[in-house]
């Protein structure tokens, strides 16, 4: 079994760049299908889910599927709904009245690419885009009980009981200090929560995991996706703008709490490390199929950007 301390022989590299190039053409296809009503927002749209990026949260949900021994194709849509989610998340994080950011994944942000109503539209288009294609009985996405699981599953991750709430509580916490239980909490809504979902999705989606199977693959993401944030934390301090692809040092410069404002960055890195652990513990009773599982967890805290 695959510890943060031991390697694997399972080709992370290799499984990446084959979800990273399936959840590209399901998303490229499904945005394309959309009719022609609004072309320059539909423009918006692809600029924002088509420039790349690592793709953790469809990746996630891939490994999660194959983790129960299904195919990638079962997941498509699951994949395909948290990158929507996400994608519109870092839409409207970027712009002016939340973290203003004109860069994101090496490229203008959308408010400075077109323009911040279009940027608004372009991110409430993709939510809703996400939903559409979870509840739609015509995909291979499984009965109607398990897209209606996904659907709530989602869109509690999503909103007032996940990423939005987290969100809100980062933007009022800027020039404040959190204890570490807060800033956990903060994160674990904000980060951590479309995370969750993503692994949860792809479970879900193979219509085949047990409740104690679902319970470990629930434990597996929260640690997870602390560590995302954690690791974030760090690479705002020690990684540059070019490697980042979005602005380094922006934390710093809106006076936001961080995991190394609080641990220093020592601290940090061990916290990272600890979270690691517990993930891949988590999937003790999982066989090899996990394996892409336990390596995201290495990669999210050994990532450079």
């Amino acid at each position: 079994m695959t510890s943060a301390n031991s390697k694997s022989t399972f080709d992370l590299k290799d499984f990446m760049q084959q979800c990273q190039q399936r959840i590209q053409a399901v998303l490229s296809a499904n945005l394309e299908a959309l009719p022609a009503r609004a072309e320059g927002l539909r423009s918006a749209m692809q600029y924002a889910s088509l420039q790349g990026g690592k793709r953790v949260r469809p990746l996630l949900a891939y490994a999660a599927a194959q983790a129960l021994g299904e195919q990638p194709a079962k997941a498509d849509v699951a994949a395909c709904a948290v990158e929507l989610v996400h994608c519109y998340s870092l839409v409207h994080d970027d712009l002016p009245a939340m973290d203003d950011d004109a860069l994101r994944r090496g490229v203008p942000t959308v408010h400075i690419a077109f323009n911040e109503a279009t940027a608004i539209l372009a991110g409430d288009a993709l939510l809703s885009l996400a939903f559409r294609l979870l509840s739609d009985p015509q995909d291979n996405n499984g009965s109607a009980t398990t897209r209606l699981r996904m659907i709530n599953l989602l869109a509690e991750a999503s909103g007032y009981e996940g990423m939005v709430a987290g969100q809100s509580i980062d933007f009022d916490a800027m020039g404040s200090t959190l204890t570490l239980a807060e800033l956990e909490n903060m994160h674990s809504l904000k980060t951590g929560a479309l995370i969750s979902a993503s692994v949860q999705m792809g479970a879900l989606c193979t219509e085949r995991a047990t409740p104690a199977q679902l319970a470990a693959l629930q434990q597996y993401s929260r640690c997870i996706g602390l560590a995302f944030q954690v690791q974030d934390d760090i690479l705002d301090v020690i990684s540059d703008t070019a490697t980042l692809g979005k602005t380094q040092g922006a934390d710093k410069a809106l006076n936001k709490p961080t995991y190394v404002s609080l641990l220093g960055l020592d601290g940090a890195t061990r916290k990272a490390h600890e979270l690691c652990e517990a993930a891949v513990d988590a999937l003790k009773d999982f066989d090899a199929h996990a394996d892409a599982l336990r390596e995201v967890a290495l990669y999210i805290i050994e990532r450079k950007n």
